[in-house]
């Protein structure tokens, strides 16, 4: 008998249900997350020989589990929470929010469907995905510092910096301001702290992008080839991407990635809205690229933006056009290179 293992894992523990194909439970497990889960969970399954593995949130909480199980050559799905939930919430015995339960419904779920994503081992996407991710965490902390340097210098002098701010600049500002008293003075020690953090960004910055620019050198893929993509975003398309296969087609991946428009019909009414769903990730990257486009006259991007508004398209409207071509054309950068 085919055996369906649901996992809801967590931070300290993990709850596992084995269910039958008729999705009736056959037994549980509850077990404190620490170096010998994957050896209890194994020997707890070991009545089920032909069984497989359905954690939810994979690459989530679930990652390090899921990892473990796929290098001890079990098969392994991952279950979005959102669906779990749904199955949970339409199930008529066990709606309750607890752990078995969510477990119950992640096995139930990777029963019912058949295209979910099967878990692979964590390979040169998931490299690229962790070193996007430490630059624009480390770039949101620039910005967030820079804002805060701003807000102290127009308290401390009028107008403050006029100007796009590196570490160099509040350092000639600051040779420029005399304090009047303690509270003054206290501004312009921070302000010069805050300059310090910076530049230590600002280095940590540059070495992540050679560190990213090396990484997708060394993953071969054309999609540097594209204008207005460049090493950064390559990144972040194909670490958020991951294997391409689990996309059959162009319009799936535009629908995974949000820049495929939603349907909104009622009455014979037929609409359409823009797609808030996807990964946001991938369609932040998909943005940052339309954008480099249209500021390069001369570019493909803003050719093709040009022709939607002659066409009567709103300037909104026809990013969202240019956003869903260059979702195009990274599918097919993507799946050729993974052919190559």
């Amino acid at each position: 008998m085919d055996v369906m293992i649901g996992i809801d894992p967590h931070k300290a523990s993990h709850t596992a249900v084995a269910v039958g194909d008729a999705g009736v439970e056959l037994a549980r497990l509850q077990l404190r997350s620490g170096r010998h889960q994957l050896e209890r969970l194994l020997a707890w399954a070991e009545p089920f020989p032909q069984r497989r593995w359905a954690i939810e949130g994979a690459e989530g909480l679930g990652f390090l589990l899921a990892q473990q199980l796929v290098a001890a050559d079990q098969a392994v799905l991952d279950v979005p929470a959102t669906l779990a939930a749904r199955t949970r919430l339409l199930g008529s015995g066990r709606s309750n929010k607890n752990d078995p339960n969510d477990a119950l419904s992640v096995a139930v779920t990777a029963l019912r469907h058949g295209d979910l994503r099967i878990v692979q081992p964590a390979g040169s996407c998931e490299l690229l995905r962790l070193l996007a991710k430490r630059h624009r965490d480390l770039s949101n902390q620039r910005t967030r510092l820079v804002s805060r340097l701003h807000a102290l210098a127009v308290e401390l002098s009028p107008g403050g910096i006029a100007k796009r701010l590196n570490s160099t600049d509040a350092g000639k500002f600051l040779a420029t301001v005399t304090p009047c008293d303690p509270v003054a003075q206290l501004r312009k020690d921070l302000i010069a702290e805050i300059a310090t953090d910076i530049a230590s960004l600002e280095a940590q910055i540059k070495r992540s992008e050679r560190r990213i620019r090396d990484a997708v050198r060394a993953s071969g893929t054309t999609l540097t080839d594209v204008f207005g993509i460049g090493p950064i975003i390559a990144a972040m398309l194909i670490g958020n991407t991951g294997d391409i296969a689990r996309f059959t087609n162009r319009d799936r991946f535009a629908a995974y990635n949000g820049t495929a428009p939603t349907e909104f019909s009622s009455g014979g009414r037929v609409a359409h809205r823009v797609s808030q769903r996807g990964n946001r990730t991938l369609n932040h990257a998909l943005h940052l690229a339309a954008v480099s486009q249209l500021r390069h006259p001369g570019s493909a991007g803003r050719s093709y933006y040009e022709r939607r508004l002659a066409d009567g398209k709103t300037g909104k409207e026809a990013i969202r056009a240019l956003k869903r071509q260059l979702s195009n054309i990274t599918y097919r950068h993507l799946v050729n290179d993974a052919i190559r």
